[in-house]
């Protein structure tokens, strides 16, 4: 899916998504990302949600979040409760949904300039 252009004055925005591949701004990436309105970090050892269990979430948490969107995929699948409660329990906020869902919701968030993160896979 496309998207249209955005004159917003965020740092990152997550332009285009889908065939295995995201595009922000103008970088493309293959893979898990997480993205936030002044960084981008590709997450390789993160290629499903099972290897959310071994993921370290204080690289999220770093970027001083009040929401962590996790994008999943082509469908939304819900994460293990102990992934979403390393969140939750120090007052960040986490929605989990598809990943073009999360493209859509980061790129609103981000031109409302909230302090929001998604953990993207593709």
């Amino acid at each position: 899916m496309r998207f249209t252009q955005d004159s917003s004055s965020a740092t990152h925005l997550i332009r285009a998504y889908g065939a295995g591949e995201l595009r922000v701004n103008d970088d493309i990436y293959r893979g898990t990302v997480i993205v936030s309105a002044t960084t981008v970090m590709s997450v390789p050892e993160v290629r499903d949600m099972n290897d959310l269990a071994v993921f370290d979430p204080s690289r999220i948490r770093a970027l001083d979040p009040e929401l962590v969107l996790l994008g999943t995929g082509p469908r939304q699948i819900f994460p293990a409760a102990s992934f979403r409660a390393q969140f939750l329990s120090t007052g960040i906020g986490f929605e989990a949904m598809d990943t073009g869902a999360a493209c859509r919701t980061f790129n609103v968030l981000v031109a409302e300039q909230r302090r929001v993160v998604a953990l993207l896979m593709v």
